[in-house]
């Protein structure tokens, strides 16, 4: 499930290439264009991944585009760096970019800096999203906020988004922090949520 999850996000996460690009995920290309146009309008981003690998690539690519540091906060950090970094992002107007892993990103901040959220990839618990969303949506935040969820069509995301949305047998199953739940599943559901749809 992790694998597949990762190769969503984008191929280099998974088969560990050291030099990834941008044109080689549509996810990161998306990330581009919606960056470019948040950019543009001089706001600034968080964007929210569960994989610290896929913050690094992230950071790195979006760092080398946009010519600007990327900011990133992550669980392996001392509470000094996260200070530091958080308070960069909240009072400094030249950093726009903002990587949080979700976790970590998740609970006890104020990050209402940001106009724009964006959702990498996808938790099996909607909570957890949820959460992370509510880190802009603070008591100080006086401006609206965009939430982007990206979800790769035909995939095992797609799944996960279904699943969130419109099974709530399976959803309330769930609505855990692991991926236990699917132990759960019979042996046709499984092969549904696994396979490729085109």
């Amino acid at each position: 499930m992790t694998a597949l999850k990762q190769t969503c996000n984008h191929p280099a996460q998974f088969l560990d290439i050291k030099k990834p690009k941008i044109s080689e995920s549509g996810k990161m290309e998306l990330l581009v264009d919606i960056l470019q146009n948040i950019l543009d309008a001089g706001e600034k981003v968080i964007i929210f991944t569960q994989y610290v690998e896929m913050g690094k690539i992230i950071q790195e690519l979006i760092s080398k585009k946009f010519k600007q540091e990327v900011l990133f906060l992550h669980g392996s950090q001392t509470l000094k760096e996260k200070t530091r970094i958080i308070d960069t992002f909240q009072e400094d107007p030249d950093y726009k970019i903002f990587v949080a892993t979700l976790k970590t990103g998740g609970t006890g901040l104020n990050l209402t800096a940001a106009q724009n959220v964006i959702h990498y990839d996808l938790w099996w618990n909607p909570a957890v999203e949820n959460q992370a969303t509510d880190r802009v949506h603070r008591i100080g935040q006086e401006k609206d906020v965009m939430v982007y969820r990206f979800i790769t069509k035909g995939t095992l995301e797609e799944t996960i988004d279904a699943i969130s949305k419109h099974k709530t047998d399976l959803a309330s199953k769930s609505i855990v922090n692991d991926e236990t739940f699917i132990t759960e599943m019979t042996d046709e559901e499984l092969k549904n949520v696994l396979k490729l749809r085109v």
